[in-house]
């Protein structure tokens, strides 16, 4: 069977490129773990986006499937139900799992190290930059006429 079209598509069976068009990201939160008020869900996701994984380490509980994210999405939807706020959860679960958990940790005590190390190197870098290219840029400093005629005598040599 031909096709009239050309491209990398060309080649597949049309079931294949259905699949594919078809295929959208999948989040881990299942649905028994879903609150049944729509604000309170809503807060749960909020929260849950900005606390890591403590075993995937780059994705976020909300896209992990790992049982310790299950149970912190869990635990995140307990304490919202009994009533707590967004700051009194995150704080719940820093105290338990450490500020390792947070995507954003806050600017303050050891983190601020971290925090201006980046920019500080940056400036650092722009600086020896700057001193390297001054030095590439100054100009040449004559010979006197006593060095002229000794680096002639050293190259007729």
């Amino acid at each position: 069977m031909s096709r009239p079209w050309k491209g990398w598509w060309a080649n597949c069976p049309p079931y294949a490129l259905a699949l594919f068009l078809a295929a959208s990201p999948v989040l881990a939160v299942q649905p028994d773990e879903m609150l049944a008020d729509p604000i309170l869900e809503s807060r749960a996701r909020e929260i849950s986006r900005d606390i890591r994984c403590p075993v995937c380490q780059g994705e976020t509980i909300d896209d992990s499937n790992a049982p310790i994210s299950r149970d912190l999405r869990l635990i995140i939807r307990e304490r919202l139900v009994a009533g707590d706020t967004d700051a009194e959860v995150v704080d719940y679960i820093v105290a338990r799992y450490g500020e390792g958990v947070l995507f954003n940790p806050p600017a303050e005590g050891a983190n601020l190290v971290l925090w201006l190390a980046g920019p500080a190197l940056l400036l650092g870098g722009i600086g020896v930059a700057l001193a390297a290219g001054r030095r590439r840029r100054a100009p040449e400093v004559a010979l006197s006429a006593e060095e002229e005629t000794r680096l002639k005598e050293i190259l007729k040599e």
